[in-house]
């Protein structure tokens, strides 16, 4: 039987109350069955803590993404593992730039596609030597912005090679 400490529920109590909020809308459901009952979470435990232990908890709870700091208790209770998540934010500039690259090389590829299609299209031949001209330069940018690329994967490699 499921307790807690603040108040005793009747059965009835929270089908009426909820009724009378929205009649429409039956909030009684069911918990669904387990096949494991050792595994229900059926006892309240309530602890008090200092101010350094809360904010300790409170910390490991944000760098954990648990669902609750009730999670991250029982995991410690349970001495279960608690995978803490951290941000490298040396990581932030090099990801930018790249992601700036990505999105030039986007462009330069739009570019090439339309000068192409320009190309082909063009059947007296007047200015095949014009497209040709610029598609040369755009593969020139590109060949600019993958040596840029290539350097900053190859400086992220070292980076990540020295942590391992």
């Amino acid at each position: 039987m499921r307790e807690t400490i603040f108040a005793r529920l009747e059965p009835g109590d929270f089908a009426r109350n909820s009724q009378s909020l929205n009649p429409l809308k039956d909030t009684t459901m069911p918990r669904k069955k387990t096949k494991e009952p050792e595994e229900l979470l059926s006892h309240n435990l309530i602890i008090r803590v200092n101010e350094a232990t809360f904010k300790r908890l409170e910390k490991l709870h944000q760098e954990s993404h648990s669902a609750s700091m009730a999670e991250v208790a029982r995991r410690i209770l349970a001495g279960q593992k608690i995978k803490l998540f951290y941000k490298d934010i040396s990581m932030n500039a090099p990801m930018e730039e790249m992601a700036l690259i990505r999105k030039e090389l986007k462009a330069i590829g739009i570019n090439i596609n339309q000068l192409t299609r320009s190309f082909n299209q063009d059947k007296a031949g007047s200015h095949q030597a014009f497209y040709l001209l610029k598609v040369a330069g755009q593969y020139n940018v590109v060949g600019e912005k993958v040596e840029r690329l290539l350097s900053l994967i190859s400086k992220l490699a070292e980076q990540w090679l020295q942590r391992s």
